[in-house]
């Protein structure tokens, strides 16, 4: 990005402001792909965390912490600088959440059930559309919820999942 920054400025110097524009798109094309993986990236963490708690049937503190962390991040990366518009809709984290939840198996495969199912195996058990639904529920919470709001919210909607009582509840 250094060497477009420099021509950037280079081409405004010149008066090339057509090339000085081309680089701008670019620019502006870099910077949403790099918060787009960041969104892929904690898509497949939350991804690995509700495969967990699918398979296993209940729910600890970190995963708590950890699927609530994701979905936080994601409202803050996919909110725009304008604070009006999205890089993600909520009409569109379909492709993103199968793309995701594909790639959660391998590392869920080393957690679930202390890595007693490899990954094959454990692809075979889980429901990825119950998954993925769960995914869209808590991702559109961003949309609908200020930040301050959404950690009850998130809370709240874990406590319905398998063994989300009993987490909520503190019972082992």
């Amino acid at each position: 990005m250094t060497q477009e920054l420099l021509n950037l400025r280079l081409s405004i110097v010149e008066g090339r402001y057509e090339d000085a524009l081309e680089l701008v798109d670019e620019l502006e094309e870099m910077s949403k792909q790099a918060i787009l993986r960041n969104i892929e990236s904690l898509l497949i963490r939350l991804m690995v965390h509700l495969i967990k708690n699918q398979i296993e049937e209940r729910l600890t503190n970190s995963w708590v912490a950890s699927i609530s962390d994701s979905i936080l991040r994601i409202q803050k990366l996919n909110l725009k600088a304008n604070k009006e518009s999205y890089y993600v809709n909520s009409d569109e984290w379909l492709p993103f959440l199968e793309e995701a939840i594909e790639a959660a198996v391998a590392p869920a495969s080393v957690e679930v059930l202390n890595g007693r199912l490899n990954a094959v195996q454990l692809s075979k058990q889980i429901d990825r559309d119950r998954a993925i639904a769960t995914a869209q529920t808590l991702l559109d919470f961003t949309y609908r919820c200020s930040p301050k709001q959404l950690p009850a919210i998130i809370t709240a909607h874990l406590a319905e999942l398998p063994g989300g009582q009993d987490w909520y509840q503190g019972k082992p």
